[in-house]
């Protein structure tokens, strides 16, 4: 009796243990031979498979590529691409969880700044393939009863991020993007934490920091929080005005009433 052809769900479930578990076992049985063996095919799968996924990393992480060096930053995606296999075909998701990563790996703990710099590029990389979105326009804010502002919570931009870090991470990866050997010099990496807003309001990709304050409002409307709720709570900052500047930015891009969403 013939034995029954595998299916394309089993060979894709045995391929995907040999690229990420080196366990060519099924699989090589199914892999025509010639010139090169199952074995040394599956090799060369299994290669490119960890080489385009570098690449990936390699492309939405640049600085931290730069500071740590080719060798370094190869031989760490390799252990977290072993880890952290793709979980979608889109190679621009690939890598949110490299900054974790790092942050645990013990070879990077003398660069404790580099998860942080790992963060705020993860950021710029969102920032820069996420899809577009038209800001919310203020005009329909004004049009609402002032029963329905009291309700107002808002979505953020696709683009928007913010992130909290340790160290000056910006001024670090402007630094290295930038080749600015001297002003890399200046850094003090244990300096203050900052408090960063992601952006790309235009063409172009705009960091930049915030009082810590301002950053916990943007991170509460962000979040979705209620905005009468929020503005009740915040100290220390002019909230009314903070509120117009990411209106006028573009930093919305919806509110919501309740359970009902307006764009």
């Amino acid at each position: 009796m013939a034995t029954a052809a595998p299916s394309l769900l089993e060979i894709q479930r045995a391929l995907h243990a040999c690229l990420v578990a080196h366990d060519n076992g099924w699989v090589s049985a199914h892999v025509a031979e010639g010139e090169f063996s199952a074995a040394e095919r599956l090799d060369v799968y299994r290669n490119t498979f960890a080489s385009v996924l570098t690449t990936a990393l390699r492309l939405s992480y640049p600085a931290v590529h730069r500071l740590v060096g080719a060798e370094f930053f190869e031989g760490a995606a390799r252990i977290f691409i072993a880890a952290s296999p793709p979980a979608s075909a889109c190679l621009n998701d690939y890598g949110v969880e490299f900054p974790r990563f790092l942050a645990e790996f013990a070879p990077a703990a003398s660069l404790p700044y580099l998860p942080d710099v790992a963060r705020l590029e993860w950021a710029v990389n969102r920032a820069l393939h996420t899809t577009d979105a038209e800001p919310l326009d203020p005009r329909r804010l004004a049009a609402l009863t002032n029963a329905e502002r009291a309700r107002v919570s808002f979505a953020p931009h696709p683009s928007v991020s913010l992130v909290r870090a340790d160290h000056p991470a910006d001024l670090i990866w402007h630094a290295v993007l930038n080749e600015d050997d001297a002003a890399l010099a200046t850094i003090d990496p244990a300096a203050a934490p900052v408090w960063l807003l992601v952006q790309r309001p235009g063409a172009e990709i705009e960091v930049r920091r915030m009082s810590e304050s301002a950053w916990q409002l943007a991170a509460a409307l962000c979040a979705g929080r209620p905005l009468v709720a929020t503005l009740a709570e915040v100290r220390d900052v002019d909230a009314p005005a903070l509120l117009a500047e990411h209106l006028a930015a573009g930093r919305f891009a919806a509110f919501s009433l309740g359970n009902s969403t307006n764009s």
